[in-house]
């Protein structure tokens, strides 16, 4: 959204921002146009600050390095790229009201001290278009695209609220499509036959949890948050209610929160044929308290650490010839399955837990799907 016109007034100019706030300007005694450190929520702020420096002039007490400085010591807080990327991500919120996880703070930190350090000590203003581009070349070079998406997409959000807030007066962030950046790396989930040999090749208290990844599309971090009074059996099938999810941040440990997002919460229900599993299961490693961990740490008590499971995870896979495929390529078996079974694109968002049936259409495949296509033309022959 463009800026609007600046507003003409008795003394220096003021011009509304896509924020909604004003910002305030003038040209000193010296020719130079300076701006005010800080926007103003009403215009009646804005004409003020200009009132007291049209006096300062009149007087003869004006300076150019008091423009500058004047009014706010938060100005020189936020001059680097560093400083003001701090702010930002410490006090934005999400469409929820609600700040950033820790999780989330702590990878955005990790990329501002990483791929982002380069533009550490740079002032926002002194940021150019072509220093991104070169910054964004040199991060691709190294081969690390998805963290030079994520790193861009950061980058260029920290600079577009800079423009909101006048800080700077366009965003120096152009490369066309560096935020969606592809890695080429397809997720291939498994066949019938391969997850059977994974089933087979874990240990007997972690079946139930391959089960519930591939027929119920958890998130490890679902699964592994997932209580006693979370499963129920209904007639001869399970479901579980999903309402919350574990991550785990350095330095913090584990922290139990909502799911990824609302469509998060869900009901799914799993097939019939994998209630044996389940029952073993709840026979044989679970425990009757309805708050007890469905699938614990060693303790019996904490939850899994993702090294624990893993362990066993990657010699199942190895027993499968699958050491390409990673533990959300279990999602993507459930989904496709669901959509073999004749699920709508509606119910796959619901049965994931996506916000957007776009989201949901990526979990689909088509695996065998043509056959069974070709083999119902044959039957109409």
């Amino acid at each position: 959204m463009a800026t609007k016109r600046k507003r003409r007034e008795a003394f220096g100019a003021i011009r509304k921002l896509p924020s909604k706030r004003y910002q305030a300007s003038y040209t000193g005694p010296d020719g130079n146009r300076y701006t005010a450190p800080l926007t103003f929520t009403a215009i009646e702020d804005a004409r003020a600050w200009l009132a007291r420096r049209r006096v300062e002039i009149a007087d003869g007490h004006w300076t150019a390095h008091e423009a500058k400085a004047v009014d706010t010591a938060k100005a020189t807080q936020t001059d680097t790229f560093a400083t003001y990327a701090e702010q930002c991500i410490t006090t934005r919120t999400n469409r929820r009201g609600e700040h950033l996880r820790p999780r989330t703070l702590t990878e955005y930190r990790r990329l501002l001290n990483g791929p982002l350090s380069p533009f550490k000590d740079a002032r926002l203003n002194s940021i150019s278009p072509e220093d991104v581009q070169v910054w964004y070349s040199e991060q691709l070079a190294t081969g690390t695209k998805t963290q030079t998406a994520r790193a861009y997409e950061l980058l260029k959000s920290v600079m577009a609220t800079a423009v909101d807030h006048g800080r700077i007066k366009r965003n120096p962030c152009m490369v066309r499509g560096g935020s969606s950046v592809s890695t080429g790396k397809e997720v291939r989930p498994p066949s019938s036959a391969e997850l059977q040999v994974m089933l087979d090749s874990m240990p007997d208290r972690y079946r139930a949890a391959v089960i519930l990844a591939a027929w119920a599309g958890v998130r490890y971090g679902e699964l592994t948050e997932l209580r006693v009074k979370d499963i129920a059996k209904v007639s001869d099938v399970y479901v579980i209610n999903v309402t919350r999810a574990v991550t785990h941040v350095t330095g913090q440990g584990y922290i139990v929160g909502r799911t990824k997002s609302e469509a998060g919460v869900r009901t799914v229900a799993l097939p019939p044929h994998v209630t044996p599993i389940i029952d073993e299961h709840l026979r044989d490693h679970a425990s009757r308290f309805p708050e007890a961990l469905l699938f614990p740490a060693a303790d019996g008590s904490s939850h899994l650490p993702q090294t624990s499971f893993y362990r066993h995870w990657d010699k199942a896979r190895r027993a499968a010839g699958r050491e390409d495929m990673p533990w959300h390529a279990m999602r993507h078996y459930g989904a496709t399955r669901a959509a073999l079974a004749g699920a709508t694109l509606k119910e796959l968002q619901e049965r994931l837990g996506h916000s957007t049936v776009a989201a949901a259409m990526r979990y689909q495949h088509t695996a065998g799907r043509d056959e069974e296509l070709a083999r119902r033309m044959s039957d109409l022959a």
